[in-house]
């Protein structure tokens, strides 16, 4: 398919032991063989050792590892180059193939050469980027999962059931004398078009919270002034990121930070107290802590007494009424605070001592991921692909509700080749070029 041949470093460029440098494309080998003192013979996958040279100077001493098409990542010919990994040393090979032959690969071009020579579907693609982008242990598994096709031919399944589904109905177009509708009772047809919707809906569901888990779990400190709200985002962060203070009203913008708790990353953000003030710094301050709940996926709801978080204020219950939260009740190593009691929203801690182990536990048991990192569960976390289903289930609803409504079965058919054609979409059996260079070009170079 590709007439040209594309080098990239596959590490970064820094001072390291060892530098990657990886070639594909249809003149490889002949690329090689003019620079390497060896010969190398395009014979499955194998590995050379020796000297790269540029005319009578020698350049470095390396490990050619070379995959012969298809049996590739790209189904090409790739030769990935160990070199040693300086950034001089590095360079001067990348400018030794370009200038034998090669060309600079663009962002994701890899990736971009292995889709379209059919070695992964757009959701494995997405996968790889995902992996090289994990900041935690669930989406890197969800990345893992997705990258093998075992999971990703759950959408394949789909697909072939709406074919058939399909296939069903245009048989009673095409032959109007046949009885049902096509080898489908109306009753049958109901039936499997109920299931398909459901099937999808929780792939939707699950989907979006691998979204929240890739991205990091949006987590808001939300209460009244000297509570320790500073104090717990310091604990969280185990640094001295927010000034801490008992003048009120010390925090008066939005402070942010983020942490890995293993298989969860958390976006932490502290905000001013909320309380009267006539301060007008401070009240933008608060204002902006109002604002920052819409985007909140979880809000840590701070007070220093119990009483403050049984009754909450009317303010902040409007606010978190439809959030997920949390009641945070601090400084209970103090001997005048009453301890919590046991209670699924409830949580004692000491930030000022950064004693939050049970607040930690409190937030892992609420995003439970273990459903999510199953061998066998597909996660689409790319928003786009998570849109795209929900349009598949709402294709897929509105054909059921045309059959329960007696409408014509040509009419049933067109929500129905809709969603059969949005999901080879996802898996990109049917793209767009200008689509495919905005995907890739996200990628890491030499990916």
């Amino acid at each position: 398919m590709f007439e040209d041949t594309i080098v990239a470093p596959a590490t970064a460029m820094v001072k390291q032991a060892i530098s990657i440098i990886r070639m594909s494309g249809p003149d490889s080998y002949k690329i090689i063989n003019k620079i390497f003192l060896k010969a190398v013979v395009p014979s499955g996958n194998q590995v050379y050792y020796g000297y790269l040279i540029d005319g009578k100077e020698t350049i470095d001493q390396v490990i050619l590892v070379c995959f012969e098409k298809p049996n590739s990542f790209t189904g090409e010919d790739i030769i990935e180059i160990n070199c040693h990994g300086g950034v001089l040393v590095t360079n001067k090979i990348i400018k030794l193939l370009l200038k034998n032959g090669a060309r600079l690969a663009n962002r994701g071009e890899f990736s971009q050469r292995a889709f379209l020579n059919g070695k992964l579907n757009l959701v494995q693609t997405d996968a790889i980027n995902d992996l090289v982008n994990a900041t935690n242990d669930t989406s890197a598994k969800i990345a893992l999962n997705n990258l093998q096709n075992k999971n990703t031919h759950l959408i394949s399944a789909y697909r072939d059931e709406l074919l058939d589904i399909i296939a069903n109905i245009e048989v009673n177009i095409d032959y109007p004398e046949y009885d049902g509708v096509g080898d489908l009772t109306t009753q049958e047809l109901n039936q499997r078009l109920f299931v398909l919707e459901q099937k999808i809906n929780d792939l939707v569901k699950i989907s979006k919270v691998g979204k929240i888990i890739n991205q990091g779990i949006n987590v808001l400190i939300l209460g009244k002034s000297n509570v320790g709200k500073s104090s717990l985002l310091n604990s969280l962060m185990n640094e001295d990121k927010a000034i801490v203070s008992e003048i009120p009203g010390t925090t008066r913008d939005i402070v942010e930070g983020k942490i890995n708790l293993g298989p969860l990353t958390l976006n932490i953000i502290d905000t001013a107290g909320l309380r009267e003030t006539v301060d007008k710094i401070e009240q933008i301050g608060i204002e902006k802590a109002r604002q920052q709940v819409e985007n909140a996926d979880l809000v840590l709801v701070v007070a220093d007494n119990v009483l403050d978080l049984v009754e909450l204020d009317a303010d902040v219950k409007a606010l978190i009424k439809n959030k997920e939260y949390l009641l945070v009740l601090n400084k209970i190593d103090l001997p005048n605070v009453n301890k919590p009691n046991v209670d699924k929203h409830l949580v004692g801690i000491s930030a000022l001592n950064r004693d939050i182990k049970a607040l930690i536990d409190k937030i892992l048991i609420l995003y439970n991921t273990e459903h999510l990192i199953k061998d066998d569960q597909l996660v689409l976390s790319n928003i786009k692909q998570i849109s795209l289903l929900e349009k598949v289930a709402n294709s897929i609803k509105n054909a059921y509700n045309n059959t329960t409504s007696g409408f014509p079965v040509d009419i049933i058919n067109v929500d129905l080749h809709e969603a059969w054609e949005i999901l080879g979409e996802i898996l990109g059996e049917n793209y767009e070029d200008d689509l495919l260079t905005t995907i890739f070009s996200r990628y890491c170079l030499g990916k």
